[in-house]
């Protein structure tokens, strides 16, 4: 069976990043008939918040991408300890003692030579005596040691891919103050619940290789792995100094469709256009893997706003009636009201200030030519209440009486009427006019 997993951190919200990793997972998962793991990877507690582990399940409950269960690293750490036990015992486990200082010391000793700031593994060469007495000084982390030759594997995005382990330094898996770091926990995770698919994003390419070699010291299976492209801003540049402007409450907030964001993000770096999807089941059916490249992939939060806009004028009644209702329109009013907005919204919201419009009277916008033109034409406004004919022989009469034609006619007394150069038909919009425009 397909079982895949979203592995976050409960130390911030969810971001359009993210997001492209959670729904390619879920609809592998899902297209397979598999199941879906949401694991929150909670091993620092210092930075882990329950108050943000519940903002992830919110979001991903507002997109519609249900899990199967949810698996918190905390409640595991003593699988991570038999695991380092295992290695221990296999040799592939050492203990080192070098400072965050020392190391960054070693390093650039290594780059004015010429040579690639890869751990020199000094460790290995302690004797039990100086390794007693380095404890007594400060507490030690904990390596595994790579096998040095090339880790190969097939991408499911990338292609065949390989790295050498000699150009790597051995990972930390355990730090000195005794936290289980992220390699060793999604290991051993990974290899305990099953997971047969990871996809995540090319900067994991590396650690890919060094988790590849341990599951292999652990006895697990090496699941398929693929690594989508990252996402940069829409000139190219990166979009990790903008996240936090990206997080999906952001996006929520002010009005991006759950459909119109999924649609978006489950096509964009791969060879397929966008198209708006009306269910999930669509995002499922059109979604191939392969279809996606390495490159780059630029990403415009602008672009999600003419997909909502879309996604709401095809939604009925049904789907807005709440939010209808909650403005204040009548009932009675209410299915005419939607149609005659829901092509001239870009989100939720904009609804709102048509119903303004309609129920209040509008600030009449007028050009300087037109003001006495316009002044004329709402002089010969009829009574309320308007309807289906009122428009016709309101601008019929006003043409009589003036002489403007076509665009002249028109146009300046939508903007009288409505205070806006665009919108709706004019005839179904003035018959739900409740109000006349404001003086």
């Amino acid at each position: 069976m397909t079982v895949t997993r979203f592995a976050p951190s409960p130390t911030g919200y969810l971001h359009v990043g993210n997001l492209r990793t959670a729904l390619f997972n879920w609809m592998i998962a899902r297209k397979a008939g598999g199941q879906f793991i949401l694991r929150l990877d909670d091993t620092d507690p210092e930075r882990s918040k329950p108050e943000f582990a519940d903002a992830i399940k919110e979001d991903l409950e507002w997109l519609g991408l249900t899990w199967d269960r949810v698996e918190t690293q905390s409640s595991r750490l003593d699988r991570y300890a038999a695991a380092a036990d295992d290695l221990r015992e296999k040799g592939r486990f050492y203990e080192a003692f070098e400072t965050p200082t020392e190391l960054d010391l070693k390093r650039k000793k290594q780059l004015n030579m010429g040579k690639p700031p890869v751990y020199d593994r000094a460790a290995l060469s302690l004797s039990d005596g100086e390794k007693a007495a380095l404890r007594a000084e400060r507490s030690g982390h904990w390596r595994f040691l790579l096998d040095h030759e090339r880790i190969e594997w097939v991408d499911g995005i990338l292609g065949e891919t390989s790295i050498d382990a000699a150009s790597v330094s051995d990972p930390v898996l355990i730090r000195g103050d005794g936290q289980v770091l992220y390699t060793l926990a999604s290991v051993v995770d990974d290899t305990e619940m099953g997971i047969t698919d990871v996809v995540r994003g090319s900067d994991h390419v590396t650690n890919t290789a060094t988790q590849i070699q341990i599951i292999e010291a652990l006895g697990g299976k090496v699941p398929n792995f693929a690594h989508h492209s990252l996402l940069t801003g829409p000139q190219g540049e990166a979009l990790s100094k903008r996240l936090g402007t990206l997080a999906l409450r952001d996006l929520r907030e002010k009005g991006v469709e759950p459909l119109a964001l999924l649609s978006l993000m489950a096509r964009l770096g791969s060879s397929d256009p966008v198209e708006l999807r009306s269910s999930h089941q669509e995002l499922i059916d059109g979604f191939e893997l392969t279809h996606f490249g390495a490159a780059p992939t630029k990403f415009d939060a602008e672009d999600l706003f003419p997909l909502t806009a879309r996604h709401l004028h095809t939604l009925p009644l049904d789907a807005v009636a709440d939010e209808i209702a909650a403005l204040g329109v009548p009932a009675e009013l209410a299915e005419r009201f939607w149609n005659v907005v829901r092509e001239n919204i870009t989100t939720r919201a904009d609804m709102a200030g048509w119903w303004d419009v309609l129920s209040n009277g509008a600030e009449p916008l007028v050009d300087a030519e037109d003001a006495e033109f316009v002044a004329t034409a709402l002089g010969m406004l009829p009574d309320l209440p308007f309807d289906g004919n009122s428009w016709g022989a309101w601008t019929a009469a006003v043409k009589d009486a003036t002489g403007r034609k076509g665009k002249g006619l028109f146009m300046p007394l939508r903007k009288a009427l409505t205070g806006r150069a665009r919108g709706p038909e004019m005839a179904d919009f003035m018959s739900l006019m409740q109000a006349k425009p404001r003086a």
